[in-house]
């Protein structure tokens, strides 16, 4: 007795189809399980047999083998458990072989035979679409976030029993609205601390996420803000404690524009892979807004593990990474970013593979000069000089060298603060002008002008002979890079986006010199010299 179950299993950002081979002859009563399998598809083969049990179906003491084809590809996770049942019902004469063909299953059995909620089930349903399945037979708790998937037929089901009256031909819409009123929901998902914080990160739009309206003062740092959110640029908010910083940072998301249709697939599975979709946040539509603290880990950061998964540089995948108090890091997981902020991706190899995680994200600072915060106020610095340097150099001259923007963040005087806030332009204001700057962009190719390559560069940001003097006199005198070149090119055709321009005038251009200067007098006083 035989049969093959498809299933898929996830390698890196991508799923790979995968089959279930299931056998059963006769020999010695024993249920063994191969195909390169990760310690928790080994033990499926209990927890299916109890299943099985529990449902009412007795196993025969016969030789049972499942070998998860292809071989060479390793098996992680739970999703096999319900793919291995269907064979043995199938491979039993429970279930015909007609009524599983082209269908994907995948799902966790508990020991009563409920089916629970597995990760990475988007990418799952996309493969196989492209394998030409016609129907994805998922948990209950998946069954949205499958359902973005066009041109698939999606089941959510919630126990082995509801499968096999599936596959019968039985209807279970009466059970599915049970479900869906009862306001059942998924476990594994509420008890992941990191979903929690990354659901309180990305809870909304409007009214939730806090309006520039409430800063008083700072026009440099907030128009530098509206600069890199226009055209998803890296900043860096430098400046005293309590004068802003985080404040404005935690305002960016606010002006933000929204995702697109595809980036919103390609977010959504980082977050699928990852365990951090559920029932009720089956997709991701807004651009995520991450903010670690500064103790994270160099693994937790960038990805990895013994068996790969994606770090909070792949969840900030198309949205903000956040880093306050950007010194205290470290120099080590700060160039830890260099890579993925010139390439957009990361790659990953660990002994249990290698694979690759996108990291398409807008990196935004934000730091005091000093330890103490006042440098280079020498009238409340309490730093030595030796103790700036220290500060200053754990961010390395190549991460520096791929911020694109840096404003100071002044103290507010008491007449500032007494005018209270609510004054200032809100973010739906500053956002209207965010996304007349994007469907400019949008209209050039797509992409936002962070992301032009050199030669769009040489098209789209072409410079008048005033313009060019302008930029070579910049150049001499700041020591500038090829890359830094680049960027200031960069964040000079936002700037004239902003204003409307095709052209990039002087005016476009000196902003975005002084966008690169912001910051210089920090490390140009005497023995701060980088």
């Amino acid at each position: 007795m035989f049969s093959t179950i498809s299933t898929a299993a996830i390698c890196g950002m991508e799923a790979v189809m995968v089959h279930a081979e299931v056998d059963i002859s006769q020999g010695l009563p024993s249920f063994q399980m191969v195909g390169y399998l990760g310690s928790e598809v080994k033990e499926a083969g209990e927890r299916v047999r109890v299943a099985l049990k529990n449902m009412g179906i007795a196993i025969p003491p016969m030789r049972i083998t499942v070998n998860l084809s292809p071989a060479d590809i390793r098996k992680s996770g739970t999703g096999y458990d319900l793919p291995v049942a269907v064979g043995i019902l199938q491979a039993l004469g429970h279930v015909e072989a007609w009524q599983t063909e082209n269908v994907m299953f995948v799902g966790e059995l508990s020991l009563d035979g409920e089916v629970n909620e597995v990760r990475g089930v988007l990418p799952m349903v996309r493969a196989a679409r492209a394998e030409g399945m016609r129907r994805c037979i998922v948990p209950w708790e998946n069954e949205k976030e499958g359902a973005r998937i066009p041109d698939m037929e999606i089941t959510g089901v919630s126990s082995l029993e509801e499968v096999a009256e599936l596959l019968k031909g039985k209807s279970l819409e009466k059970k599915k609205a049970d479900r869906w009123k009862s306001g059942k929901s998924g476990k594994r998902t509420e008890e992941n601390g990191l979903s929690a914080a990354v659901r309180c990160d990305r809870s909304g739009r409007e009214g939730q996420i806090p309006d520039f309206a409430e800063v008083s003062g700072q026009a440099g740092a907030k128009r530098a803000a509206e600069i890199a959110a226009a055209g998803f640029h890296n900043l860096l908010l430098l400046g005293p404690p309590g004068s802003g910083k985080t404040m404005i940072a935690k305002r960016i998301p606010g002006i933000l524009p929204e995702l697109t249709e595809e980036e919103s697939l390609e977010v959504s599975s980082v977050y699928s892979i990852s365990g951090l979709l559920s029932h009720k946040n089956p997709f991701i539509s807004t651009r995520p807004f991450l903010s670690p603290h500064h103790t994270i880990t160099a693994q937790a950061l960038s990805g990895g593990g013994r068996h790969p998964k994606p770090g909070i540089i792949s969840l900030a995948h198309k949205g903000v990474l956040f880093l306050d108090e950007m010194p205290e890091f470290g120099t080590k997981i700060l160039d830890m970013l260099r890579q993925p902020l010139e390439e957009k991706k990361i790659q990953i190899a660990r002994m249990g593979g290698s694979c690759e995680y996108p990291a398409d994200f807008m990196l935004v600072g934000a730091m005091n000069p000093c330890p103490c915060g006042y440098y280079p106020d020498m009238g409340r610095c309490r730093c030595t000089q030796e103790a700036v340097r220290r500060y200053q150099e754990q961010l390395s001259g190549p991460i520096l060298d791929r911020i694109d923007i840096c404003a100071e963040v002044l103290p507010l005087s008491m007449e500032e603060l007494a005018s209270g806030s609510g004054q200032a332009e809100s973010s739906a204001v500053i956002r209207a002008r965010v996304l007349r700057a994007r469907e400019r962009q949008e209209k050039r190719g797509g992409r936002f002008n962070a992301a032009l390559t050199p030669e769009e560069i040489g098209h789209f940001c072409k410079l008048d002979g005033e313009g060019k003097r302008m930029l070579e006199k910049a150049f001499g005198k700041m020591k500038l890079s090829a890359r830094a070149y680049h960027r200031i090119l960069r964040v000079a055709r936002t700037i004239a986006d902003l204003d409307g321009s095709e052209k990039i005038g002087k005016l476009h251009l000196a902003e975005a010199v002084s966008c690169r200067m912001a910051g210089s007098r920090y490390w140009n006083e005497p023995g701060m010299k980088r």
